[in-house]
C-alpha cells in the first residue's frame, strides 16, 4: 500500500461544537479541509495502530465523497479495520452500539443532524471514543489545537471502496468490512422491549401508527423494525428513503417541520401514536391521537414507567436531565427516591454518568432520549418504548400523559429559537445578561420574584472537570425559570435559545395553553434580553 503526505495548510475555523464539526457542505469541499480534520483527530489519539473504527454516515450530500477519503486516511494512519454501514449509513445511536459490540477503537459519524442537507446546505464530522459516546471536551479541544498547526496529512493510494457490497475486503494488513447497518440495531431493540407484545397489539389493530423518517437514516431501520420484524403496514412508515438533501425539507422532527405528520395526527381519524425523527436517527417527537408531548415531559413519563419495560424491570439506577429541560423528570426522582443530575447540554455530559453506572435513563428538551443501551441520544428507542408503554399500559398516548400530570404536576413549558442570528448581535446580547445577573435576584416583576440569576457551570462528578458559560437561568421563587442560551448546533450565525418553565400543580389548569401560561415570562425574557429589539424581529423562527 503506497502511502502519501500531502503538505497542506490550517484553517482557523475546525473547533468542534457540542455535537462536532458542521459547516456548509463548500467549506467542507475546500482543498485539505475535511482532510485537515481528520489528520488532526488521528494525531491526537494515542495507540491506534491496529485497531477498529466504525464510519458511516446520515446519507446527506457530501457523504460517500468524505467516506471514500476517510477510509484512505484511515489506512494511511495505521488503523487495522473499518467498519461501515451499508451505502455508507448508519444512525448515530447504530454507530455507537457498533463501536461498542465489536470493541472498536472509536467511529466517525458523518452528520449534521437535525441540519438541512444538500450542495447549498450543511455536512458535520464527530468523533466517538470507545465507548460508543462523543468524544468528550479534552478530546475536541485537542482535535481544535491540533487543526491550528496542521502542516500535512497521511492519505493511501488505493481505489475507491463499494460501499453497496456487504463483506470483507482486505489490502495487505488493511481491512474493511461493509454490514448491514440495521440488523445489529435491531436485534439490540428486541432485547430491549417486549417485540412478542407489540407485535399482537399491532395485528390486532390495538396500535395504529404513523413513523416520519423525514427522507433521514432512519427509513431503513423504521421499515425493518415496524414493518418487517412487528408487523405494522407498509403506509405505517412515510418519507422513508433517505435522500441527500432529505427531499428539500428540514429534517427536524418538531410541529413545524414534520409537517404531513402533524397534520395526520391532529386531523380526523388520526392514528393511535406518531412520531419523527431527524437526519441520523438520535432524536424524536413524540405524538399521539391530537396530542403531541414535549421531550421534557417525555422523559419524565419515560422514567415514571421505566419498571414495566422488560429491560429496565429491576429499576432505575438514576436520571439524568440537560440543565434547560424541564424539572418535571426531578419530580419523579423525587418520588421514587433515585438520584437526578442536571448537565449542560451535549450528550456527551451523560457519558461520564452512564460509564459510572450513575444513571440509566437521561435526556434533553431538544427531543433526544436514551439509556444505558448506547451512549447517544435514540429516536427510534423512544419510539418503542411508547409504544411498549402504550400496549402495556392499554391506554392512549393522551391518557398516559394526564395521568402523570394528576400524579406529579405538569411543568408548562416551551422553547423560543431565534435562528442565524448575527454573531456580533447575539453575543452582545449574552453580554447584556450577565450585566443584569448581580442585581436581579429579590427583584419582581408581576407574579414573579426572582430567587436566582446565574450562568451555569458544571463540575463533572465523576472525571471532575468544569464546564463554564452553559447558560444564562434566572429563577423564580415560584420554581419558574427562563434560560437564555446560544446554541453551538447552527452553521449561519447564532441562534438564541430560549427556555420557558412554570410548574401547575393544579390539575384544572393542566389542560391550558402554554403559550398563554407563559406569556409573562415571554414578555420578561424579551425585557431581559432585547432580542427583538436588537435584531428587529417580531416573532421566534420557531416555537417547541
Amino acid at each position: 500500500m503506497q502511502i502519501e503526505t500531502i503538505t497542506t495548510h490550517p484553517y482557523n475555523d475546525q473547533n468542534p461544537g457540542t455535537s462536532g464539526l458542521r459547516k456548509k457542505v463548500k467549506v467542507f469541499q475546500q482543498p485539505g479541509y475535511l482532510e485537515n480534520f481528520v489528520q488532526a483527530i488521528f494525531d491526537s489519539l494515542d495507540g491506534l495502530a491496529g485497531k477498529t473504527l466504525v464510519l458511516g454516515g446520515d446519507g446527506r450530500y457530501f457523504n460517500r465523497p468524505a467516506i471514500q477519503v476517510i477510509i484512505k486516511m484511515a489506512a494511511a494512519n495505521g488503523f487495522g479495520e473499518l467498519i461501515i454501514g451499508q451505502g455508507g449509513l448508519l444512525s448515530t445511536p447504530a454507530a455507537s452500539h457498533i463501536i461498542r459490540k465489536y470493541n472498536a477503537f472509536g467511529g466517525l459519524i458523518l452528520s449534521a443532524s437535525h441540519n438541512p442537507g444538500g450542495p447549498d446546505e450543511d455536512f458535520g464530522i464527530k468523533y466517538n471514543v470507545s465507548n460508543g459516546g462523543p468524544a468528550p471536551e479534552k478530546d475536541t479541544n485537542a482535535f481544535y489545537q491540533r487543526s491550528l498547526v496542521i502542516d500535512s496529512y497521511k492519505i493511501a493510494s488505493i481505489e475507491d471502496i463499494d460501499l453497496d457490497c456487504i463483506g470483507t475486503q482486505r489490502i495487505d494488513n488493511f481491512s474493511i468490512t461493509i454490514i448491514d447497518p440495521v440488523a445489529d440495531y435491531a436485534e439490540l431493540m428486541q432485547s430491549i422491549f417486549d417485540f412478542n407484545l407489540l407485535k399482537q397489539s399491532i395485528s390486532s389493530g390495538y396500535i395504529t401508527l404513523l413513523f416520519d423518517a423525514m427522507h433521514a437514516i432512519t427509513g431503513p431501520y423504521a421499515k425493518r423494525i415496524f414493518i418487517d420484524i412487528l408487523g405494522a403496514t407498509p403506509d405505517s412508515v412515510i418519507n422513508a428513503e433517505p435522500l441527500e438533501d432529505f427531499g428539500g425539507h428540514h429534517p427536524d422532527p418538531n410541529l413545524a417541520h414534520a409537517q404531513e405528520l402533524a397534520e395526520r395526527m391532529f386531523g380526523s381519524a388520526p392514528p393511535v401514536f406518531g412520531a419523527a425523527s431527524d437526519g441520523d436517527g438520535d432524536r424524536n417527537m413524540i405524538t399521539g391521537s391530537n396530542i403531541f408531548v414535549t421531550p421534557s415531559d417525555s422523559l419524565a413519563i419515560m422514567a415514571a414507567n421505566a419498571h414495566l419495560i422488560p429491560a429496565y424491570a429491576k429499576g432505575l439506577r438514576g436520571v439524568a436531565r440537560s440543565m434547560p429541560t424541564s424539572q418535571a423528570v426531578d419530580r419523579v426522582a423525587a418520588h421514587y427516591n433515585i438520584p437526578c443530575y442536571e448537565t449542560p447540554t451535549g450528550w456527551k455530559f451523560f457519558g461520564n454518568l452512564l460509564d459510572a453506572g450513575k444513571i440509566t435513563l437521561c435526556g434533553e428538551e431538544s427531543f433526544g432520549t436514551g439509556s444505558d443501551h448506547v451512549r447517544e441520544k435514540d429516536g427510534l428507542w423512544a419510539v418503542l418504548f411508547w409504544l411498549n408503554l402504550i400496549a402495556i399500559k392499554r391506554q392512549s398516548v393522551a391518557d398516559i400523559v394526564n395521568e402523570h400530570w394528576q400524579k406529579f404536576g405538569r411543568d408548562i413549558y416551551c422553547r423560543h429559537d431565534y435562528e442565524a442570528v448575527e454573531i456580533d448581535i447575539a453575543n452582545d446580547i449574552v453580554d447584556h445578561l450577565r450585566n443584569q445577573l448581580p442585581t436581579l435576584p429579590g427583584q419582581t416583576f408581576a407574579e414573579y420574584t426572582v430567587k436566582y440569576a446565574d450562568e451555569f457551570s458544571y463540575e463533572d462528578s465523576i472525571d471532575g472537570s468544569i464546564s463554564s458559560n452553559q447558560g444564562i437561568r434566572i429563577g423564580f421563587e415560584n420554581g419558574s425559570r427562563i434560560i437564555f442560551r446560544l446554541s453551538g448546533t447552527g452553521t449561519v450565525g447564532a441562534t438564541l435559545r430560549i427556555y420557558l418553565e412554570r410548574f401547575e400543580a393544579d390539575a384544572s389548569k393542566h389542560n391550558q395553553s402554554a403559550q398563554v401560561v407563559l406569556a409573562t415570562l415571554i414578555n420578561l425574557a424579551e425585557q431581559f434580553c432585547e432580542i427583538k429589539k436588537r435584531t428587529g424581529r417580531t416573532e421566534p423562527n420557531v416555537v417547541t
